[in-house]
């Protein structure tokens, strides 16, 4: 029978256990049988990113006439073939292009296309084209209640400020919300680390003991991880806000996280003014944070599980306008990278001299790019998230 200084003792090592995050102390336990399971992290791009500036048609001789101020000459591009080329601040992408680590989806968007931020992402969030569905479940909450059981540990998570994305909400399945790893690295009282040297007795106090110990061994794998870097991530990553969240997720990836989703975002995209340096310094920020997490990855042998999603509410209309900016469009092309790829461009370069109401026209709808992830990458019968078949894309190479 416990004494009371026995029992508070106990009792104080029990109460540390709640402020662990459960979806961290069950990591052991989630990751022990998938260990090598494969990992989805998508980047929101917010706003609207000018896809025409980003992969550019040097070749077709429209460009340079509908964007007499804003476009980028060819001698500038780095050169992916004899048809488009990748914007200037691209380079450290271009290096995993090169290696094939990196693939990029011309033309993505869908029917019908809508200019309104709000109306246009909650499609892609929800992968529905019927606004009666918007705002009830994302087609990632979707894809994570097929495995979703009860009281399991939450398996997508936001990293960074704000509120869960309409993608990640599901029926079943449970997210989290990261900000920072300092905020889960908890340090462990001092008392209560000294009490835990006692040897419990009784089954209530080797029950609390079992708790506390995976609390503690939580606490100090995040205090370690908030303060490890891999050789690559000590230099690799630049001092950009997406960089910081991409290094987070890496953190997370190493520490064993049973998370199958990560989701973060990109602001900024809204370009209709003065576009041209605001444009470089997000498509730098995009590369530079891209090239550090793969290659951070890589030094671990964890880049062949993790597959980075980048993604738009659309592309810019074609025409520049008189503020030397772009307005608002519909397709654009779409950034995947992480594992290699059987080839690193998909669909037709963008037609300049035939759009589409000034826009450039849809060559592959973004379901199919979501199916192809779904059925090849996540395992997940597409079918059941979208209701809908839709043709797959050769993405992977196996």
């Amino acid at each position: 029978m416990l004494n009371r200084r026995q029992l508070l003792q106990q009792s104080a090592l029990l109460s540390l256990s709640p402020l662990v995050p459960a979806f961290l102390t069950r990591t052991a336990h989630a990751a022990g049988n998938e260990k090598d399971r494969r990992i989805l992290v998508v980047l929101q791009l917010d706003g609207g990113n000018d896809g025409l500036n980003t992969v550019v048609p040097y070749r077709d001789e429209h460009y340079a006439k509908l964007r007499p101020k804003l476009q980028i000459k060819s001698d500038r591009l780095i050169k992916v073939n004899g048809e488009i080329g990748l914007h200037p601040a691209l380079k450290p992408a271009a290096k995993l292009l090169d290696a094939g680590r990196m693939a990029i989806v011309q033309g993505v968007g869908y029917p019908n296309p809508n200019r309104s931020h709000f109306v246009s992402m909650s499609i892609w969030q929800s992968a529905r084209l019927e606004e009666s569905e918007h705002g009830q479940y994302g087609w990632l909450g979707r894809t994570l209640d097929v495995g979703a059981g009860p009281q399991s540990a939450p398996q997508g998570i936001l990293v960074g400020p704000g509120s869960a994305p309409v993608a990640l909400w599901g029926r079943r399945s449970t997210i989290a919300n990261v900000k920072s790893l300092e905020d889960l690295a908890l340090a462990a009282p001092a008392g209560i680390l000294k009490a835990a040297t006692g040897k419990p007795s009784g089954e209530l106090a080797r029950w609390a003991a079992d708790a506390s110990d995976s609390a503690f061994s939580t606490v100090e794998r995040l205090s370690a991880l908030a303060g490890h870097d891999s050789p690559s991530s000590k230099s690799g990553y630049p001092n950009s806000q997406l960089a910081q969240h991409l290094q987070l997720v890496a953190k997370l990836i190493r520490s064993g996280s049973a998370a199958r989703v990560y989701y973060a975002v990109q602001t900024g995209y809204d370009t209709h003014a003065t576009q041209q340096y605001v444009h470089d310094d997000l498509l730098r920020d995009l590369a530079d944070g891209l090239k550090a997490f793969v290659d951070d990855l890589t030094v671990d042998r964890l880049a062949d599980r993790v597959l980075v999603l980048a993604f738009s509410e659309f592309g810019r209309r074609a025409a520049e306008n008189d503020s030397e900016g772009t307005d608002h469009g519909a397709a654009a092309p779409l950034i995947l990278a992480g594992p290699t790829f059987a080839q690193g461009v998909l669909g037709l370069a963008p037609n300049l001299a035939d759009l589409q109401d000034g826009d450039v026209k849809m060559g592959i709808d973004f379901r199919q790019v979501y199916a192809t992830i779904l059925d090849q990458w996540l395992a997940v019968r597409p079918e059941e998230v979208l209701s809908a078949r839709f043709e797959r894309l050769p993405l992977f190479t196996s």
